[in-house]
């Protein structure tokens, strides 16, 4: 009996109301061919409902459909939006994850020189643990010129470059569109700062607007490769000379997946990418989670010396994830014995990343990138290699008080990758690894991409960057400071409870200027600095 009452419960009801409907209609169907007309429409709909839900109870992936036929959907479907649901409707301005709702909208302003001021006082709690603020002066200056620039390359390098303070992180085409790359290198070269290519090698959308790069080259060597996936000198020493290369960057791990490869499956290596990359069609496109090039510290000093040779003497560095501290150290013990020096370092952090990774690297694997910013700065103050060597900082940066704290802590200049996305018009879909991005910035599908005008977009690139420094400018002359580089750690302060604050010089402190080669007493270094070694990346004993 009770199976017998199976098709009129809760959970069937729907299917039931369908098979009922669709035979009813086709029964009326046939008994007067007059009213055909009038009822097919409402046959197709439930007789297909009525397909789907007869459908849902005989597959075997989803338990909630096989008890809930036809109504199931509906959960499919609020779980397919809710991001957007929770964006658009419940998510408050501050509370928004990566970037929150008043982030994303100041880009958006900023981008399209509109209004970006805000009313009512601050929404911030200011009496929260871990508020963060920057000290103003009762002296403020006039505020100077915002094209703030740093100049990067040490003794070893003959073709410095003059950096913006403010750059285009690393994206590769592949996983930004076409259009992309077009706009944000276009923006780069009408605001006279750089744009990193990422490791998938320099394209021609990268080229076509002339913006400066800085050439990203991961442990896939891609544009200067063998058919074996080993570093080819000759092809890295070609695309180097291109002039608007400005420097060259050897990719060791990022933020959003250190220590972690990649595969390209051969089905999407498109005969475009094929060429760009240096790899096969029908082939994996794979990038190791190691370097063959290399497997040493030493080593690593001699390929990034070989970098800057190939180059023709521009600047030559590499960028990477804190992880253990032993390792980065190990490199510097590296320096110091092969006298081989990096021109710069650009620090990435865990909460950078614009492409997909597994959840437990994304979330707990890497140190994030203020601790790793100020632990690279006071390494190279322990070694006294930090006048020659620049420190790039990039990990969730969009404001102008982003780029002031990181350069509190020890940057010199900083990269954003999320934030010149939004400029793009990227809405934090949280769709980018899908190729189904609704605004055209992180797709490969020719329809998607061409929703992004690029004459339209590149004008949004400029304006962001160009309104991000004026802030700054305007923070800095609030200061009582005139550039970057004389923002120190002592102009900032975060609360650490409810009734204590700390200047950021107390959560920062500063090593001496060699005090890594006579020998430190500071927790943070002593050991590790025991540990590390110039000859290998393993811990010592």
């Amino acid at each position: 009996m009770e199976t017998l009452l199976l098709p009129f419960s809760p959970r069937f009801i729907v299917l039931t109301i369908c098979g009922v409907s669709t035979a009813l209609l086709l029964g009326i169907a046939l008994a007067d061919h007059k009213v055909l007309d009038l009822v097919l429409i409402p046959v197709v709909i439930f007789g297909g409902l009525t397909a789907l839900g007869i459908r849902d109870l005989m597959q075997q992936n989803h338990a909630v459909l096989r008890n809930y036929p036809i109504s199931a959907h509906i959960r499919f479907l609020l779980e397919e939006i809710r991001p957007e649901m929770r964006q658009y409707f419940f998510e408050s301005e501050k509370d928004g994850m990566p970037f929150s709702r008043d982030t994303r909208a100041l880009v958006y302003q900023r981008a399209k020189m509109v209004l970006d001021k805000r009313p009512f006082g601050t929404q911030e709690d200011v009496y929260r643990e871990g508020y963060e603020w920057m000290h103003h002066s009762v002296a403020p200056k006039v505020r100077t010129g915002e094209q703030f620039r740093v100049t990067i390359g040490g003794p070893d390098c003959t073709k410095p470059y003059s950096a913006s303070v403010f750059n285009i992180s690393a994206m590769s085409f592949g996983a930004l569109s076409p259009n992309a790359v077009r706009a944000l290198n276009a923006g780069a070269k009408k605001g006279g700062f750089a744009h990193d290519t990422g490791e998938g090698g320099v394209s021609p959308y990268h080229r076509e607007n002339g913006g400066d790069l800085i050439w990203e080259i991961g442990s896939g060597y891609f544009g200067c490769r063998n058919r074996d996936g080993s570093f080819n000198p000759e092809e890295f020493a070609r695309v180097a000379a291109d002039d608007q290369i400005k420097m060259v960057e050897l990719k060791i791990s990022q933020g959003a997946k250190p220590g972690h490869g990649g595969v390209l499956p051969a089905a999407k290596v498109s005969e475009e990418i094929s060429k760009i990359r240096g790899v096969s069609m029908g082939e994996d496109c794979i990038s190791p989670a190691t370097h063959r090039a290399f497997s040493t510290p030493l080593e690593m000093m001699a390929f990034i010396g070989e970098m800057r040779r190939l180059s023709g003497g521009k600047p030559a560095g590499f960028k990477l994830c804190i992880g253990h501290p032993w390792e980065f150290l190990a490199i510097c013990k590296a320096m110091l014995q092969s006298g081989i020096y990096p021109d710069f370092i650009v620090v990435d952090g865990n909460e950078g990343g614009t492409g997909a990774a597994p959840l437990e690297f994304m979330d707990h694997l890497g140190m994030p990138m203020r601790e790793g910013v100020n632990f690279v700065h006071n390494a190279l103050i322990g070694i006294n290699a930090r006048d020659r060597i620049r420190i790039g900082a990039a990990g969730k940066i969009a404001t102008a008080f982003d780029l002031a704290r990181a350069m509190a802590i020890g940057a010199d200049w900083c990269n954003s990758a999320r934030g010149f996305m939004f400029s793009l018009g990227c809405i934090q879909s949280l769709s980018c690894h899908t190729d189904r991005c609704p605004t055209g910035v992180t797709t490969q599908d020719p329809t998607r991409a061409r929703a992004l005008v690029v004459p339209h977009k590149t004008e949004r690139v400029y304006n962001y960057h160009r309104a991000t420094l004026q802030a700054l400018a305007e923070l800095l002359a609030a200061a009582g400071l005139d550039h970057p580089q004389q923002v120190r750690p002592i102009h900032f302060s975060k609360r650490t409870s409810t009734t204590e604050v700390l200047s950021f010089a107390r959560l920062y402190p500063s090593l001496r200027p060699g005090e890594l080669i006579d020998g430190t007493s500071d927790s943070r270094f002593r050991e590790a600095w025991a540990m590390a070694r110039a000859d290998t990346f393993s811990a010592a004993g």
